[in-house]
């Protein structure tokens, strides 16, 4: 199982923190995240790319990287 950090900007909310939580969760291949303001630990196996698309399409003006 592999670890990856997503860095975020924009997020203000605890709304925006639960809906970032609840699609990484539905991803295929993620065992586990953890999301706060600032970011992001997720576990699995899942591509970056597929994470950070994810929380693009939620269009909440959050930067990722």
């Amino acid at each position: 199982m592999a670890q990856q950090s997503l860095t975020f900007q924009g997020v203000k909310t605890v709304e925006q923190v639960n809906k970032i939580t609840t699609a990484l969760m539905m991803l295929e291949g993620v065992n586990s995240a953890q999301v706060g303001r600032h970011g992001a630990d997720v576990d699995g196996r899942a591509a970056r790319q597929t994470l950070v698309s994810a929380i693009e399409k939620l269009k909440l003006g959050v930067k990722v990287s």
